[in-house]
């Protein structure tokens, strides 16, 4: 593991030797019920923070200056931060409350700031940074950071690149590079990214018509497929589960929790139904 900023006086240290995971930052805040996966490197100049319910799992390394994750982020495995200029004052990163990210490459030579509810999929990368001739030659080189808005999703293997901006609530499609900013809602892809198509929102019988699609017709077999069996109450926009109830619209919560609830909400969150509670992720999806 790298030690270049081991030699700062006065850091912290956050270590689980059984599990390699170490953290270096000049400030370590860790929420409640956070789940480390094993392999973790962190080595940053500055502060560090991750918020409560979330986890970071395997075979993740990050350098820069700055990083915070929010509240119930869901990291699967192999995620790297921090790339070319990751020890500029600039190199900070932060995402909001319940995000979704995988084996991304993120460079942070200059801010990264990524909104609540977003998704990126795996192979995704973004870059802050990009040059490689001469500038004295006429070859150019940027540096300028990226901003994502919430409830963006991000498709697989697509390149975000300097200076970008993304509107709340678009889609990026798999593969897609994003070279200028996006200002409105829709969906985008392509190489250069384009504008497909806008999203339409659905009246109160489409939405219900939905919900009772999912619920049936595409969960059911799946709790019995493990070992549950289930009784759904769908009163819209309510869903009622044993002694737990929810809200799809608001996403608020009510009652106990117990194995068949945490099932049924970890399925829905695939349809962007993003129910969060202060259970752990448990999904066998």
């Amino acid at each position: 593991m790298e030690e270049y900023f081991n030699n700062q006086i006065n850091m912290e240290k956050y270590e689980d030797l059984k599990n390699n995971v170490r953290i270096i930052a000049n400030d370590i805040k860790i929420g409640k019920n956070v789940q480390f996966g094993k392999n973790i490197d962190v080595n940053i100049k500055g502060n560090f923070e991750i918020g409560d319910f979330s986890r970071l799992g395997d075979d993740t390394h990050i350098r820069g200056n700055n990083i915070k994750f929010g509240k119930h982020l869901f990291n699967s495995s192999g995620l790297k931060i921090g790339g070319g200029g990751r020890q500029h004052p600039n190199a900070n990163f932060e995402i909001g409350d319940r995000c979704t990210i995988h084996n991304n490459f993120i460079n942070v030579c200059e801010p990264v700031k990524i909104g609540n509810d977003v998704g990126l999929s795996p192979e995704t990368a973004i870059l802050t940074h990009g040059y490689w001739l001469s500038v004295l030659d006429g070859f150019p080189a940027t540096f300028a950071g990226v901003n994502i808005g919430d409830g963006v999703i991000v498709g697989y293997r697509s390149l975000i690149m300097m200076g970008v901006s993304i509107a709340d609530y678009s889609v990026i499609g798999a593969n897609s590079t994003v070279t200028k900013s996006i200002t409105e809602k829709g969906v985008y892809a392509g190489s250069p990214a384009r504008f497909i198509k806008k999203i339409n929102p659905l009246s109160e019988e489409e939405k219900i018509k939905k919900i009772r699609k999912i619920i049936e017709e595409y969960y059911l077999p799946i709790a019995k497929y493990h070992g549950l069996k289930p009784t759904i109450k769908i009163d819209y926009p309510f869903i009622e589960l044993n002694n737990f109830r929810f809200d799809v619209e608001t996403f608020e919560y009510w009652g106990t929790e117990d194995e068949e609830t945490d099932d049924l909400r970890d399925y829905i969150r695939k349809w962007g139904i993003r129910i969060y509670t202060e259970r752990p992720f448990t999904s066998k999806f």
